[in-house]
């Protein structure tokens, strides 16, 4: 009988885990349900958060061409809110108003505001993943100047590039070194930073995970989410940060519904990085969701499209090639599992008419699946086959005139060594024949037009364009074997990215004043805007 009774509750308690189990897993998937579907709503809506945020972006854009007096200060301002719409918005865009930050730093003369400016660059390049030019624009400032609030922005960006870097490079030798420059500047950072703020808060969190200590930096992770009113951004970077440690542990669900509710918040945000949408898309691929992660990387290439940054895109394309072919292998997989089934179903004599309808119909289905497929897999091609160009023609430029410099180079040994003959021959007569055979003007022009032939080479359709920037009557007219003059050559470094006046003049052997008076006559007679005409040359 107690055999009897023991025996009925053991029975009782494994159907109540059974129960249970099946509950949690339950109320698991239907948290799952809801959160994927608020992504997917806000996705079908974020056209609307993006046009809130350009309706802001066209208000400063609006209020800066409004200035006609130039107040150098709120320009810089201005300039300044115009960056942090754009920073996780555009690449592009960023980068031109950090630029501007620093030149309107530079003419107010003030190096916390170019310092300032400084840094706001460094964390475009950072986004972009360009670590040397990151470190490059970081290195140029004087940190002892900075008040502390500067400092401190400082010391975060420098300490998230070299953990990035070190994540980025996943060396035994190297990553260990750059953890350690990383936790020095957080710590730099912290002491300067309100012990309450979120930014102390975050930080202390990230330097612990990277030190390994998860739970203790998951600690003050929660902290932040349960405790702190966080604005969209803040939930994107606190939930994505949480999400790793549970991929750390091996928690992929978990993982998945921090990302869930990441990705939501970078929607509402505007923000076009698309690291929280990549991240979610790789789990549900590993999880065998292919669906899923198919819809949420086509999501995160457009985003990283639609950033600008090279780097980002083609992180997503390497992701999205890999869940593409994943989707290939399901279609695959579902088209055996057909035939098959259609195999067993001829048995069934009766209904064979029936069954080859309906298999006709997802045979249709699967043929417009896999013609996506291709279509993105071609796109996707093209995409790389662009990069590879770019990077082609860059190197095509260098060698272009890593070759000048060499003929110069050797010009020079050559006029080196006639000298010295003459030296010691002591024929000086012959020494001042040599110098006055050289041709100054004559150089210069050959540089020009090997300048000229480079950059067309690049850009080929430049002069047309730029011609099509005037009326009929104020377009440039070369004369014959001309490539550009001098007014296109200045716009022509700009579009190479060297903007400064004085390194302008530096180049093409003009006084600043000059090069200044060129630009503002051109841009007086061109049918842009003035503000906008440099952006016009650039695009």
């Amino acid at each position: 009988m107690m055999k009897l009774l023991f025996c009925l509750r053991s029975t009782k308690e494994i159907l109540i885990l059974i129960l249970l189990f099946l509950s949690n897993y339950a109320w698991a998937q239907s948290n799952f349900e809801q959160s994927l579907s608020r992504l997917n709503q806000n996705i079908a809506i974020k056209d609307h958060y993006d046009n809130q945020k350009l309706a802001r972006i066209n208000s400063l854009e609006k209020s800066l061409k409004s200035k006609s007096n130039r107040n150098l200060v709120s320009t810089y301002v201005i300039y300044s809110r115009l960056y942090d719409e754009y920073k996780s918005f555009n690449y592009d865009k960023a980068f031109f108003y950090a630029h501007k930050m620093q030149e309107s730093g530079q003419k107010l003369k003030d190096p916390v505001k170019m310092a300032t400016g400084k840094i706001k660059l460094g964390f475009v390049l950072l986004s972009a993943g360009m670590f040397k030019e990151t470190f490059d624009s970081l290195n140029t400032i004087q940190v002892n100047i900075l008040p502390d609030s500067t400092k401190k922005d400082f010391y975060y960006l420098n300490a998230h590039a070299y953990y990035d870097l070190a994540d980025f490079d996943k060396d035994k030798f190297y990553t260990p070194l750059y953890n350690k420059r990383a936790d020095k500047f957080i710590d730099s950072a912290l002491a300067l930073s309100d012990p309450e703020s979120y930014e102390y808060q975050y930080n202390n969190g990230l330097k612990l995970i990277k030190s390994g200590k998860n739970d203790l930096g998951a600690v003050y992770l929660k902290k932040l989410i349960d405790h702190y009113p966080l604005n969209d951004h803040q939930i994107a970077v606190t939930y994505s940060t949480l999400s790793d440690i549970y991929i750390r542990k091996n928690n992929p669900d978990k993982a998945i519904d921090l990302l869930l509710q990441a990705a939501e918040a970078d929607i509402s945000a505007s923000t076009k990085e698309a690291a929280a949408m990549l991240n979610l898309a790789m789990l549900l691929y590993q999880k065998g969701d292919i669906k899923n992660a198919y819809a949420f990387i086509n999501q995160a290439m457009n985003d990283a499209t639609y950033y600008g940054s090279r780097h980002r895109k083609v992180q997503v394309s390497n992701a999205l090639m890999l869940i593409a072919g994943g989707k290939v292998n399901s279609v695959e997989q579902e088209s055996r599992n057909l035939i098959i089934f259609v195999v067993l179903l001829t048995l069934l004599v009766v209904v064979v008419v029936l069954f080859v309808i309906i298999i006709s119909r997802q045979l249709g289905r699967l043929k417009k699946a896999d013609k996506i497929i291709l279509e993105t897999n071609r796109s996707l091609e093209d995409t790389i086959h662009q990069l590879n160009e770019a990077e082609k023609i860059k190197e095509q430029y260098i060698g272009y005139f890593f070759n000048l410099i060499s003929e110069y180079i050797t010009k020079l040994d050559r006029f080196k060594k006639s000298v010295s003959n003459k030296l010691i021959t002591k024929k000086f007569d012959d020494i001042q024949k040599l110098v006055s055979n050289i041709n100054l003007k004559d150089e210069r022009d050959e540089l020009f037009l090997n300048f000229d032939k480079a950059f067309l080479t690049l850009f080929p359709n430049f002069v047309e364009t730029y011609n099509s920037f005037f009326e009929p009557e104020h377009q440039v007219k070369l004369r014959p074997g001309q490539l550009m003059n001098t007014d296109m050559r200045i716009f022509a470094l700009i579009r190479l990215g060297i903007t400064e006046n004085e390194k302008i003049s530096s180049i093409l052997e003009y006084s600043m004043n000059t090069i200044y008076n060129y630009k503002a006559r051109i841009k007086n007679k061109s049918m842009i805007a003035n503000e906008e005409f440099e952006k016009a040359i650039l695009s």
